[in-house]
């Protein structure tokens, strides 16, 4: 199991949703973040001071089994590129346990197919 994190392009989503979706992984939790890396957020002079605003981004969370995560991984890559600086980036990361509240299933089953 891994739980991947992603952080995109808001005007991205809708493709990286038809990507996955084509891939059959329907699981996700999308939030509104903001930050900067490589783009250096912009920098705006308020009242003689310079001040660095963070860029609007959107982060995926996903739990994936291990035969979904190379399939999803590509998915998001396909659907957030555009070729410049601030398509975002993929983290993945191991997920040790997994439990589904109203069932009380654990591991790769409480997941999903």
């Amino acid at each position: 199991m891994k739980y991947i994190i992603a952080i995109i392009r808001p005007d991205r989503l809708e493709e990286v949703q038809r990507a996955l979706v084509a891939r059959d992984i329907y699981l996700m939790t999308v939030s509104d973040v903001r930050g900067c890396g490589r783009q250096k957020g912009f920098v705006e002079q308020v009242r003689s001071r310079k001040l660095v605003n963070l860029v609007t981004k959107l982060k995926i969370e996903m739990a994936v089994n291990d035969e979904f995560v190379d399939a999803a991984v590509d998915a998001i890559t396909l659907g957030a590129r555009t070729g410049e600086t601030g398509d975002g980036k993929i983290f993945v990361l191991p997920l040790e346990a997994c439990v589904h509240v109203r069932t009380g299933a654990s591991g790769p089953g409480a997941i999903g197919p």
